[in-house]
């Protein structure tokens, strides 16, 4: 019997984790609009869920709570994680979060290496087990061959019921960005096997352009339910991506889910390209954060806005699916799924304490 369960972003939460922005070469000229976007953010989750905010302890945290009061943020349901941190992008550098045996919830702890890209992460490694610890529940590290695997949560998105999604130019690549040097995709499947009881892994093969994580699913591919993929896809022949995503599209002609069954494919629009000091930024709205009674959208300023906030409120028809401007968000490099990480329901509170 497997372990554990991660499951599936749109089952219930028990709140948002995101981390407030303070490192401005992330946002690189841009970053005096960016804690408003947070506040935008922060006020469409709390009204149905809580939301845990990493803050820095150099940050004033009375500045914070009057931006968020301003902005009418439901404040019954925030609460403040003190913790020191380099990196603002929760999806990668929290910890995942499965359900054991008994419905307990657990935090699994991989290493955080800032994408094997970039040296400004050492404070980082302490947030999985400083988050465990505030949510009184247990934390246990993804070893194996005696080594903390190298996993991001944007590397990967799953089901619920078994089957996970990644890309190989990610997790696969020896050159660029190497993740866990000479892993094998048998490996892998091993590891999200034994912390996330993943019983059937889908492959995708790139990413799309330009985004600097060399390839994280949750840009190109999401679950929207247990039998949808939603996949984003281009029509200008002459654009990057074209092909990527054409490739990708094939790709998932065959895939299979856990039980056999072919999964439902859904096309998602791409943005125009955003261009930046002669680089393509990865825009896409692939990018969406499912919360307890929102699907937040990152959108554009593009005529692709409203068809793709229509797919996706087809798919999510008990949400209310909102746009939020990643104008400024997106030279960060990401959007919202980057920066924000679910934490299940507590069907019951795991003991405190490693294994």
């Amino acid at each position: 019997m497997l372990k554990y369960r991660m499951p599936a972003e749109w089952e219930k939460h028990e709140g948002t984790l995101l981390s407030w922005p303070h490192l401005k070469s992330d946002w690189p000229g841009k970053f005096e609009p960016i804690p408003w976007v947070y506040t935008e953010i922060v006020k469409k989750l709390s009204f149905g869920e809580k939301v845990y905010i990493i803050i820095d302890p150099k940050i004033r945290k009375k500045s914070v709570i009057a931006m968020l009061e301003m902005n009418g943020v439901n404040m019954d349901n925030i609460e403040f994680i003190p913790i020191a941190n380099n990196r603002g992008w929760s999806r990668d550098n929290a910890p995942a979060f499965v359900y054991t045996p008994k419905d307990k919830v657990k935090a699994i702890r991989f290493k955080f290496n800032a994408w094997s890209k970039y040296k400004n992460y050492q404070k980082d490694k302490y947030i999985p087990e400083e988050v465990a610890n505030h949510l009184e529940i247990g934390i246990k590290d993804a070893i194996y061959h005696e080594k903390l695997v190298v996993l991001e949560g944007g590397a990967i998105d799953v089901n619920g019921k078994g089957t996970l999604i990644t890309t190989e130019e990610c997790l696969m690549d020896q050159e660029t960005q190497v993740r866990n040097k000479d892993f094998s995709k048998y490996n892998y499947e091993n590891v999200f096997a034994e912390y996330l009881g993943i019983t059937n892994v889908l492959w995708l093969g790139k990413g799309i352009a330009g985004d600097d994580t060399h390839g994280h699913v949750d840009d190109l591919c999401r679950f929207s339910d247990e039998k949808t993929l939603v996949m984003v896809s281009e029509d200008n022949p002459d654009d990057e991506n074209y092909a990527i995503l054409q490739e990708n599209w094939e790709r998932a002609q065959d895939f299979m889910l856990e039980d056999g069954s072919k999964p439902r494919l859904v096309k998602l629009p791409m943005p125009k390209p955003i261009i930046f000091d002669g680089m393509k930024l990865p825009a896409s709205y692939a990018n969406f954060y499912i919360g307890n009674e929102v699907v937040l959208v990152p959108t554009f300023n593009d005529k692709n806005d409203r068809i793709a906030l229509n797919i996706l409120a087809d798919l999510f028809p008990g949400r209310e699916v909102i746009g939020i401007s990643a104008i400024d968000l997106i030279w960060g490099l990401g959007t919202l799924h980057c920066l924000t990480h679910e934490v299940p329901a507590f069907k019951y509170k795991e003991d405190t304490g490693k294994e």
